[in-house]
């Protein structure tokens, strides 16, 4: 009868290990963003860690502006390592899933 709960383990085991090798393989994967006139870059991981900003000088004079641009630049990258993060960790829990009846959260 409980045969199988072996295999069911290892099977979990393996999708937690590839859980973790593509949280590990995301804070390689970058985002680059720009505010539209260019004046701000940011970088970002799919694991949603700024790596990088960059902010041209003139901005640096008018501090409120600096500040939209740099709030609205950094959500539009967050949102894109989001939706990279959601679509790999997504995949990398599926392929290690046994079929359990009910377990289909991921589908």
């Amino acid at each position: 009868m409980f045969g199988d709960l072996g295999g069911m383990m290892d099977k979990l085991k393996e999708a937690q290990q590839k859980v973790e090798e593509t949280k590990t393989r995301l804070n390689t994967v970058l985002i680059d963003e720009a505010s539209a006139d260019q004046k701000i870059k940011v970088t970002v991981t799919a694991n949603r860690e700024v790596k990088a900003i960059t902010i041209d000088e003139t901005l640096l004079q008018f501090a409120e502006e600096l500040e939209d641009y740099l709030i609205i630049t950094l959500n539009k990258a967050i949102e894109k390592a989001t939706q990279i993060n959601e679509t790999e960790m997504a995949a990398a829990a599926k392929s290690g899933m046994p079929n359990i009846p009910g377990m289909d959260m991921f589908g």
